[in-house]
């Protein structure tokens, strides 16, 4: 066989050096398999005319165009050396804090036969690192190494990462020579390469199930753990464990703070570094970043840092950083990928006051229905952009919200920011009137702004106690809403609003709140020219005050709703003025004084035809003659209030005049009765849920069984009341500890 070169010339077959025996260069090889070695050891030379001959060895495929003469040998290169044992995951950083109770659990997890583990949380808690710290300690288990990629779900850098880059790369990195081109046939590929295998695969920073699914291996011995800011609810079909990341507490804050800076920096303000650590709402990147910036000034206060981010505008720029990832910028990659109507509502609830928000505030404050709202939380809880709190609705994480309200004053109008708010107000008002209208129809007497058409945005309660409790639980949403409408000047609606929240004030005793509405609710109903909206105020705070003890101050405001009742020749209220005269000089000892309001007020009330306000006089009268030793005038008087409030269908108050009713009888020596009337009593406040009046009534309970003698009864009673004292009315919880003390 003659050899010829790649110009179809004849190779000497006696040529002597090794460049000479091949006659290839770089042009005239022809082809080589990928991966091989060198066709001919020694390469090189110009080529021209060689010839290859006598001892030759060629290596790998190899094709020569010229002639070949003399004894060759051709072989084929076996395999090269395999390939190390992959372990990509990335560095643990110097600054990682214990997290031993999340370690804790992803061991529980993975130890529960797993093999697909999503660890979720906001941007910023630090998934990445507690994932690939935790996988480190799996070296063992999983022998055959630790694949590694980032999906770039929330990446700046570019679009997510594909499945063939992800595919391409763990195949590579487990040996293979050339993967397929089709995703498919990766797939498969990617399935039989690890069947046999135990490895670990971290894929860091997913945005969908959909990119997850297509990476999992196809072998028992494998696991998988998926960090990334959305839940991934979708990943449990594929039978994936999931665990939330959750901020840093005080104490690692403090310590992540203190390696950053210094142990005597920390210890000098260590006030100053728990400010910091909270305002950073725990999140390890932020207080890394904030630990950089004052290692940066070492003759800067930690104080200062901490005065700067409690300021919430440019709180986050303050967390910045050259050349850092910063939380605005994590922020921001959450933000770009929400839908256009998530967005709006993100940056509409970011402008509100309020530090919590449901699905109905969410569907007010953008005016739309409920199914619309719910849908966008979903999306919002599914990013961790927002908190599910269960029944108590969901909240920003602190920084969150900064980023939230930033975008919207960025992205909204002033005006846009000030209808959300206007909305959610004016929705407030309309389900605490919906409220009020079923728990005391009495008090609801003024007339209230009429309501906008809200289509799909019903009421969120549909009996007595669901009202109640949605007044209860929303307290602090509701209050944030009346200071905001009267920082606005919204007069109607802050004075409304405090009226409409009576049956919370009444009933659970809130005197903290109680009176800081009705002090507002003055202010707004003076503003608004409305002298009965103001009457209503003086009367219904005085009585809040009156339960807190302020006795003196609400005398006060009785006499000034008294004067004014009286000038607008208002009967009704110059009765209830006269009736809180009167319980306040009781509440003073003052019996002498107190009698005459009383009656004055049943005369008033009796002439205008109002039967309510004289049986509630009737019942301060029965408390009067019980007091002095007169169970049988005040049985009298509370028989009589009971028939009236029941003639008018007011329930609690009936309830109220029947326990006293039971603890006279009990005091006349009729304990039998008496005590059926307390029960019943009982009964009709645990059923509405009057967390006061529960308790008054089993003090009635306890002090009537142990004047019976009935001890054990008496001590359960007793301890069940102060429990409910304790959380309505503090003073009377200190007044029922007294006797034990």
């Amino acid at each position: 066989m003659t050899a010829r070169d790649a110009h179809g010339e004849p190779i000497d077959a006696n040529a002597t050096s090794p460049a000479e025996r091949s006659g290839i260069t770089g042009g005239d090889l022809a082809a080589r398999s990928s991966g091989s070695t060198d066709a001919v050891p020694g390469t090189g030379g110009s080529g021209g005319g060689n010839t290859i001959g006598g001892s030759a060895h060629l290596h790998g495929p190899t094709i020569q165009a010229r002639e070949v003469h003399g004894g060759i040998h051709v072989h084929t290169t076996g395999p090269g050396p395999a390939p190390p044992v992959p372990r990509q995951l990335p560095p643990v950083p110097a600054h990682f804090i214990n997290r031993k109770p999340d370690l804790a659990a992803l061991g529980a997890l993975s130890t529960a036969a797993r093999p697909l583990i999503v660890v979720s949380g906001p941007p910023g808690v630090g998934k990445t690192t507690l994932v690939s710290n935790w996988l480190r300690t799996l070296d063992t288990d999983f022998p055959d190494g630790q694949l590694y990629a980032d999906l770039r779900g929330h990446s700046s850098a570019g679009d997510p990462a594909t499945q063939s880059e992800i595919l391409g790369q763990f195949l590579r990195a487990l040996g293979a020579v050339t993967v397929p081109l089709e995703p498919a046939e990766q797939s498969a590929l990617w399935r039989s390469t690890t069947a046999g295998r135990r490895i670990v695969v971290m894929l860091d920073n997913a945005f969908t199930a959909a990119q997850v699914r297509p990476l999992l291996p196809g072998g028992p011995g494998c696991l998988v753990a998926v960090t990334s800011r959305r839940l991934l609810s979708g990943l449990r079909m594929d039978g994936a464990a999931f665990h939330r990341l959750a901020s840093l507490d005080a104490a690692d804050g403090v310590e992540l703070l203190r390696r950053g800076i210094g142990e005597d920096r920390v210890a000098g303000e260590l006030t100053a570094a728990h400010r910091i650590v909270s305002l950073c709402d725990g999140l390890p990147l932020a207080v890394a970043l904030a630990s950089a910036r004052l290692a940066s000034r070492p003759r800067q206060p930690v104080e200062a840092l901490a005065d700067a981010l409690a300021r919430d505008r440019g709180r986050l720029t303050v967390l910045e950083v050259e050349g850092e990832a910063t939380v605005h910028k994590a922020l921001d990659a959450s933000y770009a990928v929400l839908s256009t109507e998530t967005a709006r509502l993100y940056r509409t609830l970011g402008a509100l006051p309020m530090r919590t928000f449901d699905a109905h505030t969410s569907a007010a404050a953008c005016a739309e229905s409920l199914p619309w709202a719910e849908r966008r939380l979903d999306e919002l809880v599914e990013a961790n952009l927002v908190e599910d709190l269960g029944p108590a609705g969901c909240r920003f994480h602190d920084l969150v919200r900064v980023h939230a309200q930033d975008r919207a004053h960025a992205d909204d109008s002033a005006e846009a920011r000030t209808l959300g708010l206007r909305r959610v107000c004016e929705w407030y008002l309309e389900a605490a009137t919906a409220a009020q209208r079923r728990l005391t129809p009495a008090q609801l007497t003024l007339e209230r702004l009429p309501a906008r058409p809200r289509p799909g945005l019903p009421v969120p309660f549909t009996d007595d106690t669901g009202a109640l409790a949605w007044l209860d639980g929303g307290r602090e949403r509701l209050m944030t809403a009346l200071r905001h409408a009267a920082e606005h000047g919204w007069h109607a609606i802050a004075w409304q609003l405090t009226d409409a929240m009576w049956p919370l004030f009444l009933r659970l005793r809130h005197y903290d709140l109680w009176i800081e509405a009705h002090r507002i609710g003055v202010e707004a109903a003076r503003g608004d020219g409305s002298a009965a909206a103001e009457r209503q105020m003086l009367n219904s705070g005085a009585i809040g005050l009156s339960g807190a003890g302020r006795i003196r101050t609400a005398v006060e405001w009785y006499e000034r709703s008294l004067h004014a009742a009286r000038t607008a020749g208002d009967a009704r209220d110059e009765g209830q003025a006269l009736l809180g005269l009167g319980a306040c000089h009781r509440e003073l000892g003052l019996m002498a004084e107190a009698v005459p309001y009383l009656n004055e007020a049943i005369g008033v009330w009796e002439s205008c035809g109002y039967p309510r306000g004289s049986a509630l006089a009737r019942t301060v009268l029965g408390e009067i003659a019980l007091a002095a030793g007169d169970p049988a005038a005040a049985i009298a008087h509370f028989s009589g209030a009971r028939a009236g409030m029941l003639a008018v269908d007011d329930p609690h108050d009936a309830a109220r005049a029947l326990a006293f009713l039971g603890r006279a009888r009990v005091r006349s020596g009729d304990r039998t009765e008496g005590m059926a009337e307390l029960h019943e009593a009982l009964a009709v406040f645990t059923a509405s849920g009057a967390a006061h009046w529960q308790a008054r009534t089993l003090e009635m309970l306890a002090d009537s069984a142990a004047e019976s003698g009935d001890a054990p009864a008496a001590v359960d009673f007793r301890a069940r009341s102060l429990s409910l004292y304790e959380t309505t009315s503090p003073a009377d919880a200190r007044r029922l500890r007294e006797p034990a003390d």
